[in-house]
């Protein structure tokens, strides 16, 4: 069995696991990957101006600069047909910007929403208007800001409100922000805008492959992320996976849909004792990330359990709150051979979270589907070794620093995870290759990302 990537950022999905075995693994060969991490392609905020849909009128032409094609950061040319550019000192771009995720869990996308926020905050050349589509959160919203961000106080019933921009029946951000040039969804979503231009982040497409594995709201994305794109909106993805999948599934102009990679935040420094504390013991394997059925840990659970027959000091530890969907991994969990050697640990603040990862043998992340993904970057940045599955985005993200496993294959899994925690050489050339690895990914890249012109045309 070979256990590798597949070219292209694509990979096989399967359905097959292995049930629990004894004695010796198979043995088999692994492979890290050959991905490249850097996009060449540009990105940027759409120009302010008019939306795609309405008429050419006479409005500012910026040049490059950090928040829009055409915009420079001192000066602004404002031209009329038939009229030399004058120039005059530049208007800061007005942003509204949706900061729903900053609500409740930090999840990956929190953070996302969070660092670009505070990023854009520190341009001097960007007024931002935050937003949150909540009813009852709004009023915490305040305390989550950096310093000069300015926040809407009307009330934004979700469902309500994603059920008319569905079909463009509800009222537009202008309504809730006043007036402002680029509106920017962070999470799938973007409102309609009377004149504002539109950028919508798409994170994965796990609502168009696994439905099954979604909530009832948040099904409805891939329609809203449909009614953006046939309006002209600019999309926002993690990956260049992603940013294939946009293009193939909806449709959109290639032109339209840029990558902007993720940052990662560094751990904070914390003893691997106090990991092996919560562990209940000082060599586990360790899986971050909220249960649900997308992150694959039944198969980690049923790989967990082939290494532990073995070695009766293995521990597994799975850090995530617990989402929706969970009776498999329970099930799964109560079916296994060695399940007292099972924690689940259902909250952690950072700390706990930086300690369980720095004490840990080796991070797994078996998920069926990513469209990015933070904790192998942690695991790098904490010289962890990291296995993983070759899904969605990961291979493009972990690039050669981390075994991949064909996604749903327990005995690939177990494999890969034997080599990581036994095998001292490949252990050191994983942790060497991970620390190489997380100089590709810093949330100030993200932001300058974020901020870059797009080419007039692209294929």
């Amino acid at each position: 069995m070979t256990i590798a990537s597949t070219e292209g950022g694509a990979t096989s999905r399967s359905a097959a696991s292995d049930g629990p075995a004894s004695g010796a693994l198979a043995s088999s060969t692994w492979s890290t990957g050959t991905w490249s991490t850097g996009s060449t392609r540009a990105r940027a905020y759409p120009p302010p101006g008019p939306a795609p849909d309405r008429p050419a009128r006479a409005t500012p032409l910026r040049s490059e600069g950090p928040l829009g094609p055409l915009a420079s950061r001192r000066e602004m040319a404002v031209h009329n047909p038939g009229e030399a550019p004058s120039r005059r000192p530049a208007a800061p771009l007005r942003l509204a910007i949706d900061a729903t995720p900053l609500l409740g869990a930090r999840t990956g996308i929190g953070r996302f929403a969070a660092r670009l926020i505070e990023g854009l905050a520190a341009e001097t050349d960007v007024a931002i208007s935050a937003y949150a589509v909540t009813w009852r959160g709004r009023g915490t919203l305040a305390s989550l800001l950096p310093p000069g961000v300015r926040h809407n106080r009307r009330p934004m019933p979700a469902r309500i409100l994603h059920r008319m921009w569905q079909h463009r029946a509800g009222p537009a951000i202008e309504w809730w922000t006043g007036a402002v040039d680029v509106v920017h969804g962070t999470n799938y979503v973007v409102p309609p805008a009377r004149r504002a231009q539109r950028v919508v982040s798409v994170h994965d497409l796990t609502t168009v492959h696994f439905p099954e594995m979604c909530t009832p709201h948040t099904r409805s994305f891939p329609a809203l992320v449909a009614r953006a794109i046939a309006e002209g909106a600019w999309v926002h993805t993690d990956a260049d996976f992603v940013r294939d999948e946009v293009i193939e599934h909806f449709g959109a102009p290639a032109a339209r849909v840029v990558t902007v990679p993720l940052g990662f935040d560094p751990m904070p420094t914390a003893a691997p004792a106090d990991g092996h504390r919560l562990a209940g013991g000082d060599r586990y394997i360790v899986a971050v990330g909220t249960v649900e059925p997308r992150k694959g840990y039944p198969g980690l659970v049923r790989a967990f359990d082939r290494l532990a027959t073995r070695d009766a000091t293995l521990r597994l530890a799975v850090a995530g709150a617990s989402g929706w969907g969970t009776d498999e991994f329970r099930a799964s969990v109560d079916a296994a051979q060695h399940r007292d050697r099972n924690v689940h640990l259902d909250a952690l603040d950072d700390h706990g979270r930086a300690a369980l990862i720095r004490g840990a043998a080796v991070l797994a992340y078996p998920s069926v589907y990513e469209g990015f993904g933070f904790p192998p970057l942690e695991a790098m940045s904490a010289g962890v070794p990291v296995v993983a599955s070759a899904a969605g985005a990961v291979p493009e993200v972990v690039g050669d620093a981390a075994i991949l496993v064909p996604v749903g294959e327990d005995l690939a899994l177990a494999e890969g995870l034997e080599q990581a925690i036994y095998d001292p050489a490949v252990r050191e050339d994983l942790v060497a290759r991970g620390r190489s690895r997380i100089a590709n990914y810093s949330w100030a890249n993200t932001t300058r990302a974020s901020c870059r012109p797009p080419p007039s045309a692209r294929g």
